[in-house]
């Protein structure tokens, strides 16, 4: 089954709308990649439909188609009835036309099928005494019930769907013919790989008009009218029952599309709560003319029923009715489920969540699932991570950036464009003697400061780094950073309280002044002492010079 649905794993994005859409939470996510769980899923294609960066792919099954057609032998094509909705215009004389030149024998409409499977439920209703009777045309349908209602197993019809009852149809009137379904669901891809021997391979409409395309054979449009096609009916919601005489006694004809709401019916069948019902049952929302391949991005339901509405007949086509053995196609259950944890487990994990009491979970849905309890539950099995929680990531996030913020030693400032206040810390608030944030947030920011940097640094879009200022009315020496955001379109100013750094550099400066005085000072008196001592010793030695001269004339003299 998983072979059907493949991922681009580079694709993925993490936008968890895959899981929001899935009716079964088929989808397990690792590593920030979702992955397809193969024995949850059920086919319904709406994780396909839905992804926004086309991560979810439709195996393509053209060139399986090609070989076939290489063959040798004739490949008859069954073509779904919701062709009419997806192909406006062209009735099934065009579609033949077109088909043949790409190499298939012949087509034909599988609401011949859809007569000979309508036939079987009238029959059931009529001769058999069962109480409550659940149509098998929709394969999803099938697999949800085989795999999360194996209790309801026994309601759900064991007969062939329109496309089986068509190509052994096909096969019995044409043997040795190779037989392609074509039509808008992706789990009819799963059910001719399931059920071998009846369907040789199934298409899209998408890979027909691709391949149309690629062959560049254009269809013409041309429509026909025939009166023997009620069947045609069938893809849409109430289709099944319009073919029907839905004159079984004592029984009420139901139609009920969409997975969500079979859900719903399948648990008020098990609650015993619907009985002697004929249920029409389709996974899709307007049935098939509403299936996942339906031109992927082109879809107007009402326009389509209306469609399907002109181009059906007023009587049944004519087939030969198989015997009820011949139809007969045995359902049975498909294990899957997980183990469940105990109430204790999932407290754990709901904790690991930031999910302490009810009041914290929020049910919000933005991680895929339909409760905190019901994801805390995927978690335990290994099929969600705690970090799909954007509440809890947001509060994370949060937490830890008020941590970081609240406990800088460094004064923050945010504000918008307007220049009004939007974030204060408590650092900013002590430089500015500001008594609690509720006083300034909001407030144009020239009530607490000069504007003229703010306003510079967002006409200019460049960033002042390190800029000293000295704020005069708090007494305070700041360095700051002011930059500009504009993805955010928000001024951050990032304040260092440097006052007491620059009192002592100032003190440092004026005892330096000091020491340059004092130093001065004694080079003055020092000098001032020299020269007195040069000037006593200059009037020493003149007097010595005379003394000793006059000794020397005395001693001359004797």
């Amino acid at each position: 089954m998983a072979n059907c649905l493949t991922l681009k794993k580079s694709n993925c994005k993490n936008c968890y709308k895959c899981i929001r859409h899935c009716p079964v939470k088929a989808i397990r996510f690792s590593a920030n990649q979702a992955h397809i769980i193969g024995n949850e899923c059920i086919l319904c294609g709406q994780c396909f439909v839905v992804c926004p960066q086309n991560a979810k792919e439709i195996v393509d099954s053209t060139e399986k188609v090609r070989v076939l057609l290489q063959t040798g032998d004739p490949v008859i094509v069954s073509l779904a009835p919701s062709f009419i909705a997806n192909y406006e215009g062209i009735g099934i004389a065009s579609m033949r036309r077109a088909l043949q030149k790409l190499g298939f024998a012949d087509v034909e409409e599988t609401a011949i099928g859809a007569t000979i499977v309508k036939n079987e439920y009238e029959r059931m209703l009529r001769e058999e005494s069962r109480d409550i009777v659940i149509s098998s045309c929709c394969h999803s349908i099938n697999l949800l019930i085989q795999k999360y209602f194996p209790a309801e197993l026994e309601y759900l019809a064991d007969v062939m769907s329109p496309m089986q009852a068509h190509c052994a149809d096909i096969k019995k009137r044409m043997p040795g013919v190779k037989t392609v379904f074509i039509g808008p669901c992706v789990a009819k891809k799963d059910e001719a790989d399931y059920y071998e021997g009846l369907v040789d391979a199934v298409m899209t409409f998408e890979e027909l008009t691709r391949w149309l395309k690629e062959e560049r054979i254009t269809l013409e449009p041309e429509m026909d009218q025939t009166e023997e096609s009620r069947a045609r009916f069938f893809p849409t919601t109430g289709g099944i029952l319009k073919t029907m005489a839905q004159d079984a006694p004592g029984y009420r004809y139901l139609a009920i599309d969409g997975v969500e709401n079979c859900i719903a019916a399948l648990k008020d069948i098990e609650s015993g709560k619907i009985h002697k019902c004929f249920i029409e049952m389709s996974a899709c929302v307007g049935s098939c003319v509403n299936g996942p391949i339906m031109e992927k991005y082109d879809r107007s339901p009402v326009h389509d029923y209306i469609s399907v509405a002109e181009y059906a007949g007023e009587r049944d086509f004519q087939v030969e009715q198989p015997s009820p053995m011949g139809l007969k196609k045995n359902f049975s259950m498909i294990e899957h489920k997980l183990e469940m944890p105990s109430e204790h487990e999932i407290l754990t994990v709901l904790r690991q969540m930031g999910k302490f009491k009810t009041s914290d979970e929020l049910n919000c849905g933005s991680c895929g699932y339909n409760s905190c309890r019901e994801k805390a539950i995927a978690i335990w099995q290994g099929k969600a991570e705690p970090s799909m929680c954007l509440p809890f990531l947001k509060d994370k996030a949060e937490s830890f950036s008020d941590t970081i913020v609240n406990n800088t030693p460094n004064g923050l400032l945010v504000l918008n464009e307007n220049l009004e206040v939007q974030q204060i810390n408590q650092a900013a608030k002590k430089i500015m003697n500001i008594r609690a944030d509720s006083d300034v947030l909001g407030e144009p920011v020239v009530r607490i400061l000069d504007p003229g940097v703010f306003v510079n640094v967002k006409q200019t879009g460049r960033t002042v780094t390190d800029q000293r200022v000295y704020l005069a009315e708090y007494k305070r020496y700041i360095e700051q950073t002011v930059v500009y955001a504009p993805d955010s379109r928000l001024l951050i100013c990032i304040m260092r309280d440097v006052t007491d750094e620059e009192l002592e550099h100032e003190k440092k400066e004026r005892i330096n002044r000091q020491t340059v005085e004092v130093a001065d000072k004694v080079v003055e008196k020092q000098m001032r002492i020299v020269q007195e001592i040069a000037s006593l010793l200059g009037e020493t030695a003149a007097e010595t010079k005379i003394a000793l001269t006059k000794l020397k004339e005395s001693i001359g003299d004797e």
